[in-house]
């Protein structure tokens, strides 16, 4: 699997990719990550890569050119891969997004700054428009490194199976909360203890612990995932039990 990343500011990059678990799938190769500076495909002894949008307005616009001979250098080594504009207009990032770019070949991720990338571009080159939410970002590297991360840790012997599965959205549902020593916390005048079925040693008990978490603490925050959970058959008879013992 490989990712080419095209941006202004390559340097962002290292440093993420260098530490914490999912630097096995960069430094071992499971995910090639190659990053192409933009710069070096402009035309001109400036470097330029933007200008101001036709119009008027604030900002600048990325150069259709440039980005086409960047494209053109990554596809002369790899060949047509999907080729991904972050932007807020793009679909939402979520867990099933990551899946399909987990299942696959990497793609071309294309980091824009300033106004935005001229629209023709986008029309003839872009396959997949990607959002992180409904906000604003200065560029789309803080995308293209969460997208990496995520797909890195999907990839086999990075993270224990286990690991992943149990991670919120792993099965569409929000995960349940976590614990640790001490067993017992005082805590602004209070004693918090751990939950007594996490000390029980009970698998199967812990293991539906854990599962009515999960649920509880989705239909509070997330009723929207439920209602996806339930509609894609993924709810057992003990979950639909459960929930409606929380009035859902």
């Amino acid at each position: 699997m490989r990712f080419d990343v095209v941006t202004l500011f390559p340097e962002l990059f290292a440093p993420h990719l260098a530490v914490g678990i999912t630097r096995r799938a960069f430094t071992s190769g499971l995910v090639d990550v190659r990053l192409w500076q933009l710069r070096d495909f402009a035309d001109d002894a400036y470097r330029r890569i933007d200008d101001r949008p036709y119009g008027g307005g604030p900002g600048m616009v990325m150069l259709v050119e440039p980005l086409l001979r960047a494209l053109d250098a990554v596809r002369a080594e790899r060949g047509e891969v999907p080729v991904v504009h972050f932007t807020p207009t793009g679909r939402r990032l979520d867990q099933a997004v990551v899946q399909e770019f987990a299942a696959g070949p990497g793609a071309v991720l294309l980091c824009g700054r300033y106004e935005g990338i001229d629209q023709r571009f986008i029309d003839r080159r872009v396959t997949h428009e990607i959002s992180l939410g409904d906000f604003v970002l200065s560029g789309g590297e803080l995308p293209a490194l969460t997208l990496l991360d995520a797909v890195a840790r999907l990839q086999e012997g990075v993270i224990p199976a286990p690991s992943h599965e149990q991670d919120s959205f792993g099965d569409g549902l929000l995960e349940g909360p976590s614990y640790s020593r001490p067993e017992r916390l005082a805590l602004d005048g209070d004693e918090l203890a751990v939950p007594a079925v996490l000390l029980s040693g009970h698998h199967g008990e812990i293991a539906r612990w854990r599962r009515e978490r999960s649920l509880e603490r989705t239909a509070q925050r997330r009723p929207d995932l439920i209602a996806a959970a339930r509609a894609a058959g993924r709810l057992s008879r003990a979950d639909e039990r459960f929930l409606a013992s929380l009035g859902l």
